[in-house]
C-alpha cells in the first residue's frame, strides 16, 4: 500500500463541540476539547509526552457517541502554550488536571480518568487532589510508570547498570531536533515506542503526533521524567483504577505496570498486551476503548433528572 493511501484511509479527526483555554494554577493556559453529548457520562483523557489530543482520536471516535469526552493539551504540547521558568513539573501536571476538571465538570460530577505515560503520571501525581477526588470515579492508566524510568528503559540495547542509565536521561533531555517524519524517522520511532508488528500507518499517526511537539517542551519534560518519582503519590490514588501494558513496550517495560498495580489502593488488575509497544492507545485502541467502556458501565451512572454523572459505590457494583 502506497503512502498516499495509507494516509488516504486514515479518517479525519474528529471535530469537537466545543473548545475552550483552561487557566492553570500559575496562570499557564491549557487547549481543551469537549466531545459528544453534554449530559452523556464523562471520560477525561490525558496524554503522554510529546503527545496531543490527536493522540486518543481512535477513542474520541468511538466514546463521543455516548460519552462527554474531555481532551487537552498538556503545558507545551499540541495548541497550550509553553510554560514559563520552573513551569515543567509534576506539581504543575497535577495542577493542570485540576484545572481541567474544575473548568469542564460540574460540581460534583464523576467522571472516568484516562492516561498514557505521561498522562497516566499526571492522574498518579494529582491522586491526592480534591478536584480527583470530587471528579474522579475511576482511573486507567496505559503504558506509565511511577519511578525509576531511566535505569528500566530498554530503549538503549545495553547491559543494565549506571553506563545505560546515565545515556537514556541524555536521550531524554537531548536538545536534538527531531527533523522530518520520514521512512527513517518512522523505522526509529517504530522502534522505540511500538511493537514490531504495529501497523504502517499507526506508526505514520505516532510519528507525526511525536514530531510535532515543540523542542523546548520535549526537553524540558524529558527532564522532569527522568527524575521522575511518583511513588508515594500513588498510594493517595483511592479511585478504583485499571493499568493496561504492552508487553513489548521499551519506554515503560511492563515492571512499572506490575509494581504500580501491586501498590494501587483499589487495583482492579493488569491488562498485558501481548506484542504492543509503549503506544497501546494507538497500537490497541479496540482494547483500551473497551477497557474506558467497561469502567464507565461500573463506575458511573447518569441521573436522568438532571444529567449528572455519579459514582457508583463499590457495594453496588458487587
Amino acid at each position: 500500500m502506497s503512502r498516499l493511501t495509507q494516509r488516504a484511509a486514515t479518517p479525519p479527526a474528529p471535530v469537537p463541540v466545543r473548545e475552550l483555554s483552561v487557566v492553570s494554577a500559575d496562570g499557564s493556559r491549557l487547549h481543551v476539547e469537549l466531545y459528544g453529548p453534554e449530559d452523556a457520562p464523562a471520560v477525561v483523557l490525558s496524554h503522554g509526552w510529546t503527545c496531543n489530543t490527536r493522540f486518543w482520536d481512535a477513542q474520541i471516535r468511538d466514546l463521543a457517541v455516548d460519552h462527554r469526552v474531555v481532551v487537552y493539551d498538556q503545558r507545551g504540547h499540541g495548541r497550550s502554550p509553553a510554560a514559563g521558568a520552573g513551569g515543567y513539573s509534576t506539581r504543575a501536571l497535577a495542577d493542570d488536571l485540576e484545572a481541567v476538571l474544575k473548568a469542564t465538570l460540574e460540581p460534583g460530577r464523576k467522571a472516568v480518568l484516562a492516561g498514557h505515560s505521561m498522562g497516566g503520571m499526571t492522574i498518579m501525581a494529582a491522586g491526592g487532589r480534591a478536584a480527583v477526588r470530587e471528579h474522579g470515579a475511576a482511573a486507567l492508566l496505559c503504558s506509565t510508570g511511577s519511578s525509576r524510568l531511566t535505569a528500566e528503559s530498554l530503549v538503549l540495547p545495553l547491559r543494565a547498570g549506571a553506563l545505560r542509565t546515565r545515556m537514556t536521561t541524555a536521550v531524554l533531555g537531548a536538545r536534538a531536533p527531531l527533523g522530518p517524519v520520514n521512512a527513517v524517522s518512522r523505522a526509529i520511532l517504530k522502534y522505540a515506542t511500538m511493537g514490531r508488528g504495529s501497523a504502517p500507518e499507526r506508526v505514520d499517526a505516532c510519528a507525526r503526533i511525536v514530531h510535532a511537539c515543540p523542542r523546548g517542551a520535549r526537553v524540558a519534560w524529558g527532564h522532569v521524567l527522568a527524575e521522575l518519582d511518583l511513588e508515594a503519590r500513588i498510594r493517595e490514588l483511592r479511585l478504583p483504577t485499571a493499568v493496561i501494558a504492552g508487553t513489548d513496550d521499551r519506554l515503560t517495560p511492563p515492571v512499572h505496570a506490575r509494581a504500580i498495580e501491586a501498590a494501587l489502593p483499589q487495583g482492579l488488575g493488569l491488562t498485558e498486551l501481548a506484542g504492543m509497544g509503549h503506544m497501546t492507545p494507538v497500537e490497541a485502541p479496540e482494547t483500551v476503548t473497551a477497557k474506558l467502556r467497561e469502567l464507565v458501565a461500573l463506575y458511573v451512572t447518569v441521573d436522568s433528572a438532571g444529567g449528572t454523572a455519579e459514582a457508583v459505590s463499590e457495594e453496588e457494583v458487587a
